[in-house]
């Protein structure tokens, strides 16, 4: 580590003293607690072993190599804009590969849900990812998060790291012998074995897939109730993971960085750490090639599982023997995408309220226009409205298919009408992408009934006994929040407003003769104010019409009350 540090200064020839001074600059802004020893190295003063931690304890990662880089001294600089890679070495170092920092995300949402007291930040597993997998070696991962090569540590046999043999049969190390570390958090297969999640879906707990390993991960580190806001508990937490004080200090000095700001940058393009603390560069050592998995273990060649550099030869070529070509790294699904288009989505409308019938399709094509299949498609909304992919969110993912098609999750309309965009984009790369958009229209009913067929009558100068009340509906559906209007109008054949006969009564009890922003219920019903009339007599007409075209007249009478008859005097008795 302080190699590493020592390599950045000396570009400037700067001292010993300073390289010291600068870790100590960069001590002094991390966590609480943490300050620089003799060799420049953070420590935490008051950082002790959890119960579960103790140095015998080989943690989750059976005390395997860790990256001891420290993080630049420089505060993490924003991504660039137009998409290339001109990143400096601060930028590319405070970058974090699409799938995986949606991984570390994701499974910091979960324990959330599932375990808010632990308080688990994103940016803590970033730190974990940085230290023990460099990113999963830069982002060399696909479509789904699994590596594209397996990441193995050294083999556990004692010498020089924890002694212990093999307890999954080889099945995740491919050594029957002993164990190994596996996958982008390097968890060893007896921890795995019960620390294991399923972080994406898919069925299947897998260490080499940084969804299950990032969710695992947030688990293993929010056990023991352990509230992670707290440096105390904190500490603890990641010296179970490992229990090692240099390994605290580093993970600590990645996590206040990440907090300090970090960005999304495509897949296969992080930077890998340079040094471990078994003294093994980054691109060596135990861990294996992106390229080509090695299966050989130093101690003993004819073991599987733990993979070793080959020594160079020291021994010239033959003249005129051609040199084989470098190992190159496999191109992965995601770098071999050149555009992504619209795949005969049909017109997005839906009324407000309900859910959108057809669903956005976007391909995913290579150069030749071929489809990319096994690529995620991220759909994200845009515009002023309150639509929602299912579930109630803003951006959802799919994975291309065969053909290279990715289908959106179903978009559920809101209450604000007007258009909004859908907007699809790659993961991991930036490549030119469809917008598509979607448009929300007003509730609306086609038919009004009276829900009763009582007779609305009254006297002159009275009041209506019985309120006026209507049900809407749509294709005989309940129409529930449609704005409506009710207006007493001169006749069927002529809809101005009337001036005489029936009227309802504003709050001031002044007389009113149309009514708007009226309102069905959740059930459908409208129920009107009280109506009034003065003293015309005759028949009038209340037309109530909706959003849609509904309408319905009601008629209304005003009559003088009918008067019984005196009865006849009785004819007088004739003498």
């Amino acid at each position: 580590m302080a190699a590493q540090f020592g390599r950045r200064l000396c570009k400037g020839a700067v001292t010993t003293a300073v390289a010291a001074a600068a870790v100590a600059a960069l001590s002094a802004s991390q966590a609480p607690g943490v300050t620089a020893d003799d060799n420049g190295r953070s420590t935490a003063a008051d950082a002790q072993p959890s119960p579960d931690a103790t140095a015998g304890d080989s943690g989750a990662t059976g005390n395997s190599p860790y990256y001891t880089d420290l993080p630049p001294l420089n505060t993490p600089s924003p991504a660039p804009t137009d998409g290339t890679s001109t990143s400096t070495p601060v930028e590319s170092e405070a970058g974090i590969p699409a799938t995986v920092l949606a991984a570390y995300k994701k499974a910091a949402a979960e324990l959330q849900e599932s375990k808010p007291g632990c308080n688990l930040p994103w940016q803590l597993l970033a730190a974990i990812g940085q230290v023990e997998s460099g990113q999963a070696r830069g982002g060399r991962v696909d479509a789904d998060g699994t590596t594209t090569s397996k990441i193995l540590g050294p083999q556990l046999d004692g010498n020089g790291f924890a002694l212990i043999k093999d307890t999954d049969n080889g099945a995740y190390d491919g050594d029957s012998a002993y164990d190994s570390a596996v996958g982008p958090m390097q968890f060893i297969p007896s921890t795995w074995a019960w620390a294991g999640r399923d972080g994406n879906g898919d069925g299947v707990k897998d260490p080499n897939n940084i969804y299950d390993a990032s969710l695992a991960a947030g688990h293993y580190l929010c056990r023991n109730g352990w509230d992670l806001s707290t440096q105390g508990d904190l500490d603890s937490a990641i010296l179970s993971y490992n229990p090692s004080r240099d390994y605290l200090n580093t993970v600590l000095s990645w996590l206040e960085y990440f907090r300090k700001g970090t960005y999304e940058i495509p897949d296969g393009t992080g930077t890998i750490p340079d040094n471990r603390s078994d003294g093994n560069g980054g691109s060596g050592g135990s861990y294996s090639s992106p390229s080509s998995p090695s299966t050989s273990n130093p101690s003993n060649p004819s073991t599987p599982g733990s993979p070793s550099p080959t020594p160079p030869s020291t021994t010239p070529p033959p003249s005129g023997t051609p040199t084989p070509p470098a190992p190159s790294t496999p191109v992965t699904p995601t770098q071999s995408v050149d555009h992504l288009e619209d795949s005969g989505t049909a017109k997005l409308t839906a009324m407000a309220g309900d859910a959108f019938t057809e669903q956005i399709s976007t391909k995913a094509e290579n150069a030749a226009g071929k489809g990319v299949a096994k690529v995620r498609i991220r759909f994200t909304i845009v515009g002023d409205t309150d639509a929602a992919f299912t579930g109630g969110e803003k951006v959802a993912t799919a994975l291309t298919n065969s053909s290279g098609v990715a289908t959106a999750p179903a978009l559920q309309a809101g209450e604000t009408t007007g258009a909004f965009t859908v907007r699809a984009t790659l993961i991991g790369r930036t490549v030119t992408g469809p917008d598509y958009t979607a448009t929300v229209t007003q509730r609306v009913a086609d038919t009004l009934v009276r829900t009763t067929d009582t007779a609305l009558t009254c006297t002159p100068g009275g009041e209506f006994a019985d309120a006026v009340q209507v049900k809407a509906t749509y294709k005989d559906a309940v129409a529930d929040k449609v704005a409506a209007t009710a207006t007493l109008i001169k006749s069927a054949d002529d809809a101005t407003e009337n001036d005489k006969g029936p009227y309802f009564k504003d709050a001031d009890g002044k007389t009113v003769r149309t009514l708007t922003g009226l309102t069905t219920d959740a059930d459908g019903l409208l129920k009107l104010p009280q109506l009034y009339s003065d003293d015309t007599t005759g028949t009038f007409v209340l037309r109530i019409t909706t959003a849609g075209g509904a309408t319905l007249d009601v008629t209304l009478t005003v009559a003088a009350a009918e008067t019984s008859a005196s009865p006849s005097p009785s004819p007088s008795a004739s003498s």
